[in-house]
């Protein structure tokens, strides 16, 4: 199947979404499982998320892949930045030049309203419901974008010992025909203002950040 999305940012960052409708074998011939997975699934969504590196940066050195204390996978010499998210039937990856990067893809389902209180304060379920109401989103539709936006932030920082309630903060939300930005920051040691953007696909949701 073709590329179901894919965005240039700028000079040296591009990402794009994959949606898996092959077998295993049509992977295979471009890129290897780089590590054990047994799973069915988890493998063809492994193969995709490389196959968009390769889309994305032919030639990508997959022999160079280390993965972090955090599990965050990361090229050894430094030379890109990249990373993966896979969710259900999808596979999303973004690369950059110059610039650490995050990206998340998740099915928007209203099971995520029984655990907002674990990654949000009450300041950002108020905001969520504010914005729900102007925007004519569902609650669920926006708690899933906070979710991904939290993943992708997470992602973006790349360590461990991270509070996604406390550590990421999200400050406001704008919006203009279901694309949009996000403004944010990540507080630990000091604060970093981050603007994480995003894009609504019927009923899946797509968040990066550098």
């Amino acid at each position: 199947m073709p590329l179901f999305y894919q965005h240039t940012i700028n000079q040296v960052t591009e990402l794009a979404v994959w949606k898996i409708a092959e077998p295993e074998d049509f992977f295979l011939e471009k890129v290897s499982v780089q590590k054990e997975i047994t799973h069915p699934h988890k493998r063809l969504q492994h193969l995709a998320g490389r196959y968009l590196l390769q889309i994305l940066n032919p030639g990508f050195p997959f022999e160079l892949i280390a993965i972090a204390e955090s599990r965050k996978p990361l090229l050894s010499n430094g030379k890109l930045h990249f990373s993966i998210s896979h969710c259900a039937d999808f596979a999303a990856a973004i690369i950059s030049k110059d610039k650490s990067v995050g990206i998340d893809v998740e099915l928007i389902t209203p099971k995520i309203e029984s655990i907002k209180n674990k990654f949000l304060s009450q300041m950002e379920i108020d905001l969520i419901s504010k914005k729900s109401d102007e925007f004519k989103f569902m609650n669920y539709e926006l708690l899933t974008l906070c979710w991904s936006t939290k993943e992708s932030i997470f992602k973006w920082y790349g360590k461990k010992q991270v509070d996604f309630k406390k550590n990421m903060i999200i400050d406001n939300l704008f919006f203009e025909n279901h694309h949009g930005m996000i403004e944010s920051h990540f507080q630990k040691q000091h604060r970093t203002d981050l603007t994480v953007e995003f894009k609504f696909f019927e009923d899946l949701c797509l968040t990066w950040v550098l």
